[in-house]
């Protein structure tokens, strides 16, 4: 079990509630100080002060005041007017993840919620009752209203959820359960629940922890290739790396070198060519630039995780202040930057893998790594779903970040659009593991004509764990299932 605190919330423990389903608590500092934060909010409804959110209408609408009598009805109403989401359903362990940032930002105490409410939540969150959220629908400021007002309907039993592999409606799955939905809503809980960051938080969270895994899967492929195409490892001498004083493709250096102790195929220079083409020669300087973009990420990311992003926030001497913590721009732009360098990740790899079929670039190795040509094609093919991957990753890192447009009658007239440049990242993730497992199957192959005796100690396991699911290609077969089983290898992180 992981207890949240609202402080102290990491990537691998979020990665671990959201697919792992390790079951959550809170600390009883944490309930104190919710406790307190709704006794605030009370105090506001009871001296009768105007507060937006709690009292008031939303958005364009806050100039209205709303009767003590309606402001319950009014958070039911939010939640209901909100859920607008579009598209396709994000993941199980997206909206596990989007739950457990709520939770957490919530138990920080600047939000004025109910502990019970929040106990409800983790209930839901340890029950594996997860409720339906659509992936289109946030413009990422006044953070990811859409998609947590879904995520917060079956928490009163409305919406859907899905339990026990089935999607189903909220309040039946509350049924076979045998759990009660809350009662009701009270002031500013609707508004609590949905005023934050936590969708594209959790899906960013997500496609940086995978991203970082397929960086180091990315170098394991990198120097397999430098295997199979005898490359050059002058262009790894650390006193290069150290020059350009950039951390990452000084560790990325550092690791391909490890990765190739005891090579038998690798050359020096003028020994077979003077230079390697910039797929093989740069991977230090492309990867490394990568990682340092995702160390950056990680560390937004790991803030905004462990962040208040409600409005208005409710500090400690009653003041309730309205301001923009909502607001996405900072996942938004590193979303954007980590779209871009994982991209780049697949982009090189393609080229390796180019450079391994091409009979003009692969160093003597067979055309399409198939001894029988023409008759077979080989790898031919694999290089050409890689290369669509690759050119839909361009398209995909186009910046959301950039767009903006006016909505809730022009009061709120500056989005983020964070949501979509998180989903983006890590749809051009996902896209970049297929890539990754295609480079590390025609790799093999390439290394089984090159001969796996002669790889260094590091690269024969890697070599060995891939060959242990995908057999050597000795003739034509149909090509999908090896894929398949290439990127499972690298889901589980077998590697």
């Amino acid at each position: 079990m992981i207890e949240l605190t609202g402080d102290h919330l990491t990537i691998e423990q979020l990665v671990a509630i959201a697919r792992d389903k390790v079951s959550v608590s809170w600390s009883e500092q944490a309930r104190r100080r919710v406790v307190k934060s709704r006794e605030l909010v009370e105090n506001i409804v009871r001296d009768k002060r105007t507060v937006y959110g709690i009292n008031t209408g939303f958005g364009k609408l806050s100039d209205m005041r709303i009767e003590e009598a309606d402001v319950d009805k009014l958070q039911v109403n939010l939640l209901m007017s909100h859920a607008c989401g579009v598209g396709e359903p994000f993941s199980c362990d997206v909206v596990r993840a989007m739950m457990t940032l709520r939770i957490n930002a919530l138990i920080q105490g600047y939000s004025g919620i109910r502990p019970e409410t929040i106990e409800q939540m983790m209930l839901y969150l340890n029950e594996d009752i997860v409720p339906v959220v659509y992936e289109q629908g946030s413009l990422g400021a006044s953070g990811d209203l859409v998609p947590l007002a879904h995520m917060a309907l079956p928490l009163i039993g409305m919406g859907e959820v899905r339990y026990k592999g089935t999607i189903m409606d909220a309040g039946k799955a509350l049924k076979m359960a045998n759990i009660e939905p809350i009662d009701a809503l009270h002031a500013k809980e609707g508004l609590a629940l949905i005023n934050g960051t936590q969708a594209m938080s959790a899906v960013l969270a997500l496609a940086v922890y995978d991203a970082q895994y397929l960086l180091e899967v990315a170098n394991k492929n990198a120097a397999l290739v430098y295997e199979a195409l005898r490359g050059i490892v002058d262009a790894l001498d650390e006193r290069v790396h150290a020059v350009r004083k950039q951390p990452g493709q000084i560790a990325v250096a550092q690791t391909i070198r490890t990765l190739l102790e005891g090579s038998k195929n690798v050359t020096k220079q003028a020994q077979l060519r003077v230079q390697d083409a910039y797929a093989i020669r740069c991977t230090p300087q492309v990867h490394g630039a990568t990682m340092d973009a995702l160390d950056h990420a990680r560390l937004v990311v790991e803030r905004e995780m462990n962040a208040v992003t409600d409005n208005p926030v409710i500090m400690d001497n009653g003041d309730a202040i309205s301001a923009g913590n909502f607001h996405g721009q900072p996942i938004a732009l590193v979303a954007d930057y980590v779209a871009i360098a994982v991209a780049e990740l697949a982009n090189i790899a393609e080229r390796r893998l180019e450079r391994l079929v091409n009979p003009h670039l692969n160093e003597g190795l067979p055309p399409f790594l198939v001894q029988e040509k023409g008759l077979h094609s080989g790898f031919m093919i694999v290089q050409y779903a890689a290369a669509s991957l690759v050119s839909e990753n361009k398209s995909l890192a186009h910046p959301a970040s950039v767009d903006s447009i006016p909505s809730s009658g022009n009061q709120e007239d500056h989005v983020s659009m964070g949501t979509i440049a998180a989903r983006k990242a890590l749809s051009i993730t996902k896209h970049t593991r297929e890539v990754l497992a295609m480079e590390l199957m025609t790799v093999a192959q390439a290394l089984d004509f090159r001969g796996k005796e002669t790889l260094s100690p590091s690269n024969r396991k890697t070599y060995d764990a891939l060959r242990k699911h995908v057999p050597f290609v000795s003739e034509d077969r149909i090509m999908k299932p090896l894929i398949d089983a290439c990127t499972g290898v690298l889901k589980r992180r077998e590697l």
